[in-house]
């Protein structure tokens, strides 16, 4: 079961770091940041912060060490603003969400692809076995008279 303060102070969370990330922080390294969701513990004590970079790969890294290196900042700040008695532990995760789509969408176009190709081939095939499929009765056999 969902603890349904921790719930909200995950959503507290999340905004205070992406208002943060929108306005506050400078550092050049920083790319185009979202914060996806925030999952907190039971006990409030530490708070897991997933994001994730529009752009290459070497923009994730520079991104991912400049909110490491402004983690202080943002704690101070979250702190400041929920005005819990302690103030959570934080890390930043590079969200997986966004290479997971990319992997179901690449599985949904080979798909598509494959369905097309079907589809062709069908379009000219012609059934395997007799025209009608369906077994019919047999009349009666030489040599013998049906009853009247």
């Amino acid at each position: 079961m969902v603890n349904p303060r921790a719930a909200r102070v995950a959503e507290r969370i999340r905004a205070i770091v992406a208002q943060m990330i929108d306005t506050k922080l400078k550092d050049p390294r920083l790319g185009m940041v979202t914060v996806t969701d925030v999952r907190v513990t039971g006990d409030l004590q530490h708070a897991d912060i997933f994001y994730t970079v529009y752009g290459s790969q070497t923009q994730l890294r520079n991104s991912a060490r400049a909110l490491e290196s402004a983690k202080g900042m943002i704690r101070s700040q979250v702190g400041a603003q929920l005005g819990l008695r302690l103030t959570p532990s934080l890390d930043f995760i590079a969200d997986a969400l966004p290479q997971s789509a990319k992997s179901i969408e690449d599985a949904l176009t080979a798909a598509r692809f494959k369905d097309e190709q079907i589809r062709r081939l069908a379009e000219n095939a012609s059934p395997a076995g007799d025209a009608n499929p369906y077994r019919e009765p047999k009349g009666v056999p030489d040599g013998y008279e049906a009853d009247e």
